[in-house]
């Protein structure tokens, strides 16, 4: 898919902000650092619409991005970040709840892994939730560049195993640097939205 004018529209914390013309939306969730928002900018080839950062945990809103008024890509605050106090990861986590719990538009979920690394007790919690929110959803092994091509079906069972995921559960390899898998995400995503435009 080609997305010609992307845009960042708007950050929210409540629903009273969200977008009111109930485009489909593409969620991502993951943890700090995880690279969420190198994913988007990879997959609509772009260097900087979404906002990257070096210093985990900046994202403390849910930031929807406008693509070509056919869908939103919609970042949700990484999770895990040690250094942002109790009451602000109860305030953050208490807003994607509500969002993830109330919001019809989502078409799919898509939770945002590191490929060198077992999955987090955070991750199993995501991804367990996720589950129970009965909305579609597939996994992204990303930073797949960072490990010996050899490795990536290994790395890509480990965290099958980790997660004990459910049977036809997709996880796709990604690199935002070499910008491969790319085309395979891209069909994930069109399944989801396609019906809507």
């Amino acid at each position: 898919m080609i997305i010609k004018n992307p845009k960042f529209e708007i950050s929210a914390v409540s629903p009273k902000q969200y977008p009111k013309n109930y485009l489909p939306e593409i969620v991502l969730a993951g943890k700090s650092n995880v690279g969420k928002s190198s994913f988007i900018n990879t997959l609509i080839n772009r260097k900087n619409l979404a906002r990257t950062s070096s210093a985990p945990g900046k994202t403390r809103q849910i930031n929807f991005y406008n693509m070509d008024d056919l869908f939103y890509f919609v970042d949700l605050p990484g999770y895990g970040y040690s250094k942002m106090s109790k009451e602000e990861q109860l305030r953050v986590g208490q807003f994607i709840e509500k969002y993830l719990s109330i919001r019809e538009n989502i078409k799919l979920i898509i939770l945002i892994l590191d490929i060198r690394h077992k999955p987090t007790e955070d991750d199993k919690l995501m991804y367990n939730y996720i589950k129970s929110t009965n909305i579609p959803f597939i996994i992204i092994a990303n930073k797949a560049d960072k490990i010996a091509i050899t490795k990536v079906d290994e790395a890509v069972e480990q965290i099958k195993r980790e997660l004990k995921i459910i049977a036809g559960t997709i996880i796709l390899p990604f690199s935002s640097e070499r910008r491969i898998y790319s085309e395979k995400t891209w069909e994930e995503i069109s399944k989801k939205i396609v019906k809507e435009i």
